[in-house]
């Protein structure tokens, strides 16, 4: 990923926040010499260093993982167009600012049924929350059932990379000056673009 100085992260802690936040992720390796992407809910395990997820075992994706290739993950975070109508400073063209982070990691296909079975209680537990649906209610036939028709797997992270392009390569009163339009955006995307930059601007205080 091409990243400016000005715009990369190296935070371990801050990429990992995105991913969390952000973690349907779109996954993507090359399949019969084309790249090849799936997009599916990735949960990230900070403590092993590791990406788990699942695709449908129709899916040819899987077919072309191998343990010496790295797979690339893109969690992507808020993002919103930026008028030049926002700055101080002209002449100005348009832009976007956002926040990504690429995870390069190598796949291991989970096997045995228990480490399966587990991925995906962890993947609903994830996203259900404490009180939400519990798949230990199913019965252990319709779950084996369903556990043939995927493919677990999970990915051993080898690199991140992490760019948050905040206007940080304009002036602070070009950077107040897009922040106070996206504060009073109607899109949820784009005011925590503005809070995101407001964070950013501390330091320079």
């Amino acid at each position: 990923m091409y990243t400016p100085k000005h715009f990369e992260i190296t935070d371990t802690e801050v990429l990992h926040d995105l991913m969390r936040a952000h973690s349907f992720a779109t996954i993507i390796n090359i399949v019969d010499g084309v790249p090849f992407a799936t997009h599916m809910p990735v949960v990230l395990d900070a403590t092993r260093g590791m990406l788990r997820t699942h695709i449908a075992r129709a899916n040819p994706q899987w077919k072309q993982f191998s343990s010496d290739t790295e797979i690339l993950v893109i969690f992507q975070g808020d993002h919103s167009y930026i008028s030049p109508n926002f700055y101080a400073t002209h002449p100005s063209v348009p832009t976007w600012n956002y926040m990504t982070v690429h995870a390069y990691a190598k796949p291991r296909i989970l096997e045995q049924p228990g480490e399966v079975r587990n991925m995906l209680l962890e993947l609903v537990q994830e996203y259900e929350g404490a009180n939400g649906w519990d798949m230990n209610t199913l019965t252990d036939e319709f779950l084996h059932g369903m556990m043939k028709g995927i493919v677990a797997f999970e990915l051993e992270i080898t690199r991140l990379e992490g760019k948050f392009k905040l206007s940080q390569n304009r002036n602070q009163t070009d950077q107040h000056g897009v922040i106070a339009n996206l504060e009073v955006a109607t899109r949820a995307e784009e005011r925590a673009v503005a809070e995101k930059m407001k964070q950013n601007l501390e330091p320079q205080k």
